[in-house]
């Protein structure tokens, strides 16, 4: 008997590419429109707060430009310029 295994090709959503990496999730993340909050990198990436806001920090080292808004007692970042642009 032979069974019919699913190949690589047919499992994988092509869609979409996944970030790699927990630094490519947070620049995805910050390239939204609305950016991501601390929150949401911390959810995304499993990483602690002050991880994350480091992460932020390392981002800015690398010649992101990142600005934030803080609405409604919610802080979201976003990279408006720099090497992501």
């Amino acid at each position: 008997m032979t069974k019919a295994s699913k190949t690589a090709s047919e499992s994988v959503d092509l869609k979409a590419p996944v970030p790699k990496t927990k630094r490519a999730i947070v620049v995805a993340l910050l390239s939204r429109p609305d950016g991501a909050s601390l929150a949401e990198i911390v959810a995304a990436t499993d990483w602690l707060a002050h991880t994350a806001r480091a992460a932020l920090t390392g981002l800015k080292k690398q010649g992101h430009v990142l600005s934030s808004v803080k609405n409604d007692g919610v802080r979201r970042y976003r990279i408006t310029g720099g090497i992501a642009q």
